[in-house]
């Protein structure tokens, strides 16, 4: 291992413990970390921003998709849809790439007036989008799940992405059934954007998902350890008695899983900022602060029902405090790296990070 090597593995280690900080007490964020860190085999918020490095060019398309929609007042949720929205703005600056967030049509209009708050153009004419400077785009993926497989194949064919994303996306599980974390059927709610997802990864495109329960995109990558310790993802424990339990069928080459999925796209962001030195890349936290608003009066929900902004049932407060923690712990990576320069060597040499 080298020098720059215990840095970048160290600030990702940061990283992940702040996305995984866990309020509640209860655990699961604690969980699913362990499952996703197995699988990974090294901090998840520097792999998945790694591998955006290693995949995303100026001009390219990144397909975003998110939108869970909740019961009881089948509206959609701020977890996922806040953060699509900053990473969408990331991703131009990062890249110059074109992002494109596709979700159900009850999240566009709300999407649309989130964008000028993160300073980007909303179109939902794509050739548009592809043509303009700091523009990103926004599709409704339809609910029908027989109309679903066309819809993938001319986006996927127009779009042609360097990479997608999955933040908080509904995915079903292997009986085609689509629940919320309480194991209730929500698949008429949901919009079908599993089927895109699927085929892009099937053609290889660079694909990663972030969830904090198991019922999004993605996580059966690590199934069996979300069935054996998670409640209700198992066959037989989700409520509505389809006997499937609420776990996603869909895998991921690249997982991410935090206390709310916001934080760990957050998590990623700051990765990528760290990589790219150019913190300007992760929002401040007075955007935070914005985009949770401006989501809030726009119709959508935090997790508890409540339209005050709120994520996962997190207050704009405490979320604007991950934001921030992430900030100086990355700022502090970039600015000040070589300060510590005689420290390096003598860690290495002791042999603890090469042993672990």
């Amino acid at each position: 291992m080298t020098r720059d090597e215990l840095e970048k593995r160290n600030v990702g280690e940061n990283l992940d413990a702040l996305m995984n900080l866990d309020p509640r007490g209860y655990g699961v964020c604690r969980i699913l970390y362990a499952g996703s860190r197995a699988f990974a085999g090294q901090p998840l918020t520097m792999q998945a921003a790694q591998r955006l490095c290693d995949a995303v060019h100026p001009g390219d398309t990144v397909v975003i998709l998110t939108g869970f929609v909740l019961l009881p007042h089948k509206v959609p949720e701020m977890d996922g849809t806040v953060s699509s929205m900053l990473l969408a703005r990331a991703l131009v600056l990062a890249f110059g790439a074109k992002p494109v967030i596709v979700c159900p049509a009850d999240s566009v209009e709300a999407i649309r007036r989130c964008a000028a708050v993160v300073g980007l153009h909303c179109y939902e004419d794509l050739e548009t989008v592809k043509a303009l400077p700091l523009s990103m785009g926004v599709v409704a993926f339809t609910k029908d799940k027989e109309a679903a497989p066309a819809q993938a194949q001319e986006l996927a064919d127009t779009l042609d992405p360097a990479a997608v994303i999955a933040i908080e996306a509904a995915g079903a599980n292997e009986k085609g059934v689509y629940h919320n974390a309480g194991g209730l059927d929500v698949t008429e709610l949901q919009a079908k954007s599993e089927a895109l997802w699927n085929l892009l990864r099937s053609r290889g495109v660079t694909n990663i998902a972030i969830g904090d329960l198991g019922n999004e995109i993605g996580m059966a990558s690590i199934a069996d350890h979300i069935r054996k310790y998670v409640p209700f993802t198992a066959p037989g424990e989700c409520a509505c008695g389809c006997g499937g339990g609420v776990l996603s069928a869909s895998k991921a080459d690249c997982i991410i899983t935090a206390t709310c999925s916001d934080w760990g796209c957050y998590g990623m962001m700051a990765a990528l900022a760290y990589l790219k030195r150019d913190m300007e890349i992760l929002h401040r936290e007075e955007m935070e602060s914005e985009v949770m608003r401006v989501a809030a009066r726009n119709g959508f929900i935090d997790m508890t029902g409540s339209l005050l902004p709120g994520i996962d049932g997190f207050s704009t407060r405490l979320n604007v405090g991950i934001v921030s923690l992430m900030r100086q712990c990355t700022a502090y990576a970039v600015r000040h790296s070589h300060e510590s320069d005689r420290w390096f060597e003598p860690v290495l040499q002791k042999g603890f990070f090469t042993a672990s």
